[in-house]
């Protein structure tokens, strides 16, 4: 194999795994910082009574937008949501979330 050959392998190579490094990320970060999770719905009485979800990781979110039919104190739930950085809630419990996903476990 000459030295051409070699070098036009080298360069298709390194190419390659530069192409695919960069099309892999892109692939990763669709989901954006998406909160995964599983937990449970609780009913909390203050500030006038609403529903969270207590993760299993121990944190809790205050998801505004939580399906009427799972407002259920005790159902568990697989979750993935959206983290509302700009909003804020006289709740003052846990991190306000929109929920992307969610289904009963």
């Amino acid at each position: 194999m000459n030295t051409l050959s070699r070098l036009f392998i080298r360069f298709f190579l390194s190419t390659s795994l530069v192409l695919f490094a960069l099309l892999s990320q892109s692939c990763m970060t669709d989901s954006g910082d998406n909160i995964i999770g599983t937990g449970t719905v609780v009913f909390l009485s203050f500030e006038g009574g609403f529903y969270g979800i207590k993760a299993d990781d121990g944190r809790n979110y205050d998801p505004m937008n939580l399906p009427e039919d799972l407002r259920k104190d005790g159902l568990r739930v697989r979750f993935e949501a959206k983290e509302l950085k700009d909003r804020a809630s006289f709740h003052m419990w846990g991190t306000i979330v929109e929920l992307v996903h969610i289904q009963k476990l």
